[in-house]
C-alpha cells in the first residue's frame, strides 16, 4: 500500500480534521511542558528531586518526599502507554507525507526509543541510578525536537508543499 505523499491529495475536509487532530495534540503535549517546568525546573537536579524527594535538604522552599513503588510504576505506566498511542497515531499521519524515507524512519522511531529511555531512566533514577537524570533530560528533550518537527512537517505539508 503506498501512503507516501498522499497527504497532498487529501479532500479540503480530511485536511481541516488531521490538522485539527495534529495541532490538538500538540497542544496537549505541550501544555504538559507547564506541569514539567513547576515540578522540576527542567534542570536535572529538579528531575532527580522529583521523583526522589529532598527531605534531607533543609534549605528546601519545597518539601518533597520520594514517590512509592506504586507512584513511580503508575507514572510510568501512564505515559508509557498514552504516548506511544500518540507517537503512533501522529506516525501514521507522518506516513502520508513526502517527506525522505530516511527521515520518515527517523522521526518514526524516534520517540519510542527516547520514551523507553526517559521512564526506563526514571525507574533507574528512582531506583538509585541517579546519574540517569541526565539520560532522563536528553532524552526528553529528544522527544520533544521529535514531536515538534512531526507536527511542523504535517502542517506544512498539508497547506503549504504541493506534490
Amino acid at each position: 500500500m503506498q501512503l507516501s505523499g498522499t497527504i497532498h491529495t487529501f479532500s479540503k475536509h480530511t485536511k481541516l480534521f488531521v490538522l485539527f487532530f495534529t495541532l490538538s495534540l500538540a497542544f496537549g503535549y505541550f501544555a504538559g511542558y507547564k506541569f514539567l517546568f513547576m515540578n522540576t525546573g527542567f534542570t536535572p537536579a529538579g528531575i532527580e528531586t522529583n521523583y526522589n524527594g529532598n527531605e534531607d535538604a533543609e534549605d528546601a522552599e519545597e518539601m518533597k518526599f520520594k514517590k512509592s513503588e506504586r507512584e513511580i510504576m503508575s507514572i510510568i505506566h501512564n505515559h508509557v502507554l498514552s504516548l506511544s498511542v500518540l507517537f503512533f497515531a501522529l506516525g501514521l499521519i507522518l506516513l502520508t507525507t513526502s517527506l525522505s524515507n530516511g527521515w520518515k524512519a527517523f522521526l518514526l522511531v524516534e520517540p519510542f526509543v527516547s520514551l523507553i529511555l526517559t521512564f526506563g531512566g526514571i525507574w533507574l533514577m528512582w531506583a538509585e541510578v541517579t546519574w540517569f537524570k541526565y539520560i532522563v533530560m536528553v532524552s526528553g528533550i529528544s522527544i520533544t525536537l521529535t514531536v515538534a518537527s512531526m507536527v511542523l512537517i504535517i502542517v506544512w505539508q498539508l497547506y503549504f508543499r504541493k506534490k
